[in-house]
């Protein structure tokens, strides 16, 4: 049984990245069979087709530059002439033909495999002029599968070409008393048939052979159960490095949190544990915003922001502890908190008003009309 480099079996299947990784490498079922008798079959079909007209064309092509007249003979451009004529018309013959192999041979190769164009594998692999890895090759079970499919070719061909020659001799023998017309057509007709009846044979050798190049593909690709982990541990992350980044992002987060808090109309706390910090725009409609929020050391952080730019805090720890809760960063208070931050924000605004000497002194918050499902416990 096969091992891997490091002594595990390869037991479980391709994962959908090396698959990928594989047929940009070039690294694809591909059966040479398969191409071969599809290209022949075609051509021995397209002879069959298109066998008539060339015949036809040629008969043209012999009549016209095997009669010479005198006039011909004397006009030095005479043979440039018809040197590029009866090449055009022997293009215009033999076209359909070629338009029909050119198809074949793009079709034969994708149909196992698919359409795929690799640049990695036009590039040179030393690896191979390594007389060792030649050897190794030579000697392979792959090497003795394509023995074993020339053999069966050779003798598959060859029994099928005796069993047509024979049933063909007839006609074989007949070609010589035709007129030269006829035995040009009837020998295209025999070419044409006698090769789709050899090229029939070559269908029992791509019939086997494309099972196997996919099970040898299939096989090839198979991974370990330590190549399955080092894949899923290199495209998910490390723990460390995912740790990291979260650390990154905590901190990035943190500072963009903390630089938000003078923009705040309030920060409501609980009053040392919670602290959320506020911010309500009436030009821009909606509901007010949490533009920070923290426990413990990041709350006592938002209350000495809070201090410094002299803008007020409020104790309500029952609202504090909801809006935590409820609310993430940047977003807006949920509905059931409208009432009662709408309540902390208009005594914001009297406060305001008294200290600018334009109103009276507020009365203290009482409760808060805070809905049960968003109430939480200390």
């Amino acid at each position: 049984m096969a091992e891997s480099e490091s002594g595990q079996d390869k037991t479980e299947k391709p994962t959908d990245k090396k698959v990928r990784d594989s047929r940009a490498d070039g690294q694809i079922a591909r059966s040479k069979e398969l191409t071969t008798f599809v290209v022949m079959m075609m051509g021995a079909s397209g002879l069959l087709m298109f066998g008539g007209g060339v015949a036809q064309m040629m008969q043209e092509l012999m009549r016209d530059n095997f009669s010479i007249t005198r006039e011909m003979l004397m006009d030095p451009s005479w043979m440039g002439r018809m040197l590029v004529k009866s090449g055009q018309h022997a293009l215009v013959a033999v076209l359909p033909f070629l338009i029909v192999m050119l198809l074949a041979a793009v079709a034969g190769p994708i149909m196992l495999g698919g359409w795929l164009f690799a640049t990695k594998s036009l590039a040179p692999k030393f690896s191979r002029m390594n007389p060792l890895s030649g050897v190794k090759r030579m000697f392979s079970m792959n090497s003795l599968v394509e023995l074993l499919k020339s053999l069966a070719k050779f003798l598959i061909i060859l029994a099928v070409a005796l069993v047509v020659i024979k049933n063909d001799r007839d006609d074989l023998v007949a070609i010589a008393h035709e007129p030269l017309e006829q035995a040009m057509i009837h020998s295209l007709q025999l070419v044409g048939w006698s090769t789709l009846w050899i090229v029939a044979g070559l269908f029992l050798i791509a019939a086997v052979d494309v099972p196997f190049q996919l099970y040898e593909s299939h096989k090839k690709l198979m991974m370990t159960k330590q190549e399955v982990r080092d894949e899923h541990k290199n495209s998910e992350g490390s723990p460390e490095i995912k740790q990291r980044i979260r650390q990154l992002q905590y901190e990035m987060s943190h500072r963009r949190m903390m630089a938000a808090i003078p923009e705040a109309d309030v920060i409501i706390t609980n009053p040392t544990h919670f602290a959320v910090a506020l911010k309500y725009d009436p030009e821009q409609g909606g509901a007010p915003m949490l533009l920070a929020k923290g426990v413990d050391l990041i709350a006592l952080k938002i209350r000495e922001i809070g201090t410094h730019n002299q803008i007020m805090i409020l104790e309500s720890p029952t609202l504090a502890r909801s809006i935590y809760y409820s609310t993430e960063l940047e977003q807006e208070i949920p509905a059931g908190l409208y009432l009662a931050v709408a309540q902390v924000l208009a005594y914001v605004f009297q406060i305001r008003q008294f200290h600018a000497g334009r109103g009276k002194r507020p009365q203290p918050l009482g409760d808060l009309p805070i809905p049960p499902d968003l109430q939480r416990d200390a």
